[in-house]
Formats: structure tokens, C-alpha cells, sequence
């Protein structure tokens, strides 16, 4: 895939002034990405997307990027989302796959499991500065057998035909980068809350996974979960 990097705009209101951009510049089919999760020590990486064409309609009302909105409002907005742009998807790898790939590699598992369930696309549009869906020429990459850890789905081959535009901040300034997060944080965070009664001493349902002082200090009483992952550094010295 190719790569270019587009500098951001400011400003917390996003528009559709980048994804008109590249659909008059030729893409038929703008598949718009991000994650969550990333950074937490628990749980998976999830990734949104959405896919639009030159038909998108009226942004969602009240959408902005997912860190700036209450749970409500993101919950309120999921199905919105879904109704204006109905090729979408989520994808997740799971604390296990982060621990025997690596982050990269899982985030690309995410990806190309969100973006098998949104349908076609001919281009993509990343939030940040780094291309994490195409893999490394010289990247040794892992044979998983298909195999999700949640399900048994089978993993569709990455793409290498369709040029990836990386723009800084896009879940802030781009509409549909905003939505794919959206509904990356709502899915994620319900798989998360779900978790909370299965193990009760690290609040699953309030942290998210994430390393909040009362979640590192269960660690240390207890030792990770099995959903923790375990290669990182998890705060136990």
C-alpha cells in the first residue's frame, strides 16, 4: 500500500472536508480507521471502521472522537453511525495474540478483521502518523491457523493494493475517522464491562483494561489475569 501523511486541521469539530477530498480525487470506496486499546495492560486492541463514497450523507449530529464524548453519548451515537455509514465493521485481537505477535501485528489482525466485515474498499484513511495496517516487507509474519481467540474467524490476507493516507489527528477532524472510533470504543468497552464480574478484584467495568492506580495495585496483590497480557510491562516490581 501506499502512504502519504496529511497535516491535520484544528479545531474539535469534525467535517468531511478530507474524505470529500480524496472521493473526488478518484476513490470510489474511502474505508476510514482507528483504534482502542492500544495502551491498556488488559483486554484486546479493537478497530473501527467505516467506508463511505462521494453519497455520504450529513455528518451524525454531536459526532466528535470518542475520548471526548461521555459513554452515553457514544452509545447514543452507535447506531446514528451505522445508518450513515452502513459498510462498517469492528475487529479485536485479544490479549493473547497481542502477547505472541506483538502490538503492530495485532493491530493489523484487528484491522483486517474490522475491514472484512465493513465490505470493499479501494483506499484507506489512518489517524496518526504511522502505517500499522500494512505490513513490513521483511516482516516474519505469524501464523495464527485463522484463529481469533474469540470465535474461530478466519483471518483475511492483508491488502497491498490499496494506498493508506495517514492524517495526524483524524479523529478529531475527520468525520468518519471519528465515527470509526466510536464504534471501537463502544464495542470494546462493552467486551470490557462484561469481563468486570469474571474478575472482580481489578475493575474491569470501570478501567477498561487500562492502568488506572487501583487496577496496578491488583496486579501486584494478585498477578495478571488471563486476560491480562502478560508480555508487557504490567507494574508487578
Amino acid at each position: 500500500m501506499a502512504t502519504t501523511t496529511l497535516r491535520p486541521l484544528t479545531g474539535f469539530r469534525p467535517d468531511l472536508r478530507m474524505e470529500k477530498k480524496l472521493l473526488k480525487g478518484g476513490v470510489v470506496r474511502l474505508a476510514a480507521m482507528d483504534e482502542v486499546g492500544r495502551g491498556a495492560l488488559a483486554g484486546p486492541v479493537t478497530v473501527g471502521v467505516v467506508i463511505v463514497t462521494a453519497s455520504v450523507g450529513r455528518v451524525p449530529q454531536g459526532l466528535r472522537d470518542s475520548k471526548l464524548l461521555s459513554a452515553a453519548r457514544r452509545e447514543a451515537l452507535v447506531t446514528p453511525i451505522r445508518r450513515w455509514a452502513p459498510q462498517h465493521g469492528v475487529g479485536h485481537a485479544t490479549a493473547d495474540e497481542i502477547d505472541t505477535v506483538g502490538i503492530m501485528r495485532a493491530l493489523r489482525l484487528a484491522g483486517e478483521r474490522a475491514l472484512a466485515l465493513a465490505g470493499d474498499y479501494d483506499a484507506v484513511l489512518l489517524d496518526g502518523n504511522h502505517n500499522w495496517l500494512t505490513p513490513p516487507a521483511t516482516l516474519f509474519e505469524f501464523d495464527l491457523d485463522g484463529e481469533t481467540g474469540s470465535g474461530g474467524d478466519e483471518v483475511p490476507p492483508a491488502r497491498t493494493d490499496a494506498p493508506v493516507h495517514l492524517r495526524i489527528k483524524a479523529d478529531l477532524s475527520c468525520a468518519t475517522v471519528a465515527a470509526a472510533s466510536v464504534l471501537a470504543k463502544t464495542e470494546r468497552d462493552r467486551i470490557m464491562t462484561e469481563l468486570g464480574p469474571e474478575h472482580p478484584e481489578f475493575g474491569f467495568d470501570i478501567n477498561k483494561g487500562y492502568g488506572t492506580p487501583e487496577h496496578k495495585d491488583a496486579l501486584r496483590r494478585l498477578g495478571p489475569s488471563a486476560v491480562h497480557r502478560r508480555s508487557w510491562r504490567l507494574g508487578l516490581s
